[in-house]
């Protein structure tokens, strides 16, 4: 190989590598990490969070495009601080977690969109599936960590979540704001 083209060898691999490098598989730090929705009843917003869920999640800065994300919930597990509400979300008429147990949301496409990132995918929930989107933020922090925010809005009658006589969006809203705010570390 001549001079010239071991130079533009050496030179494609500097471009290349780099690139290559930033394309991570993450594990989360759970005891850092919080996976919750907002919602609103009589017009006033409550917090839930979710205490059990798995994340598995692929991000590479240089081809955003072959990032995934792939998210599992225990429908279970959600806690609002409302001991009525709290026993009321695993029931029949809300999540009915004892036929679906597990809440499944995974990235079908990613794009950047200026500083943040559109995770486009679908949310299984109760049986139904449906298209959501979610604004994602991946911050890296000092140490080897990077901080991931996500947030989106679904509509939880698209879903059945209290349906029947819990269907009046006046008495229950019928968006749900998903936010996640989750401390990743390299796999």
């Amino acid at each position: 190989m001549n001079r010239p083209a071991l130079g533009r060898l050496a030179l494609l691999l500097c471009l290349v590598l780099p690139a290559a490098a930033t394309a991570a598989d993450y594990r989360v730090l759970q005891d850092q990490s919080t996976l919750g929705f907002t919602a609103a009843f009589q017009g006033a917003p409550f917090q839930g969070s979710f205490a059990q869920w798995h994340a598995a999640i692929r991000y590479d800065a240089a081809h955003v495009g072959s990032s995934k994300f792939d998210v599992t919930v225990d429908t279970t597990s959600a806690a609002t601080g409302d001991s009525d509400r709290d026993s009321a979300l695993p029931g029949a008429d809300f999540f009915n977690a004892t036929k679906y147990p597990q809440a499944h949301y995974v990235s079908t496409d990613i794009i950047q969109a200026g500083d943040h990132l559109i995770a486009h995918g679908n949310l299984t929930l109760r049986g139904e599936t449906h298209p959501l989107s979610l604004t994602v933020t991946f911050t890296p922090q000092p140490g080897g960590t990077t901080l991931m925010d996500v947030s989106g809005t679904l509509k939880r009658l698209d879903y059945g979540v209290g349906g029947g006589e819990y269907a009046d969006t006046s008495v229950i809203g019928n968006d749900v704001t998903v936010k996640a705010h989750l401390v990743l570390a390299p796999k």
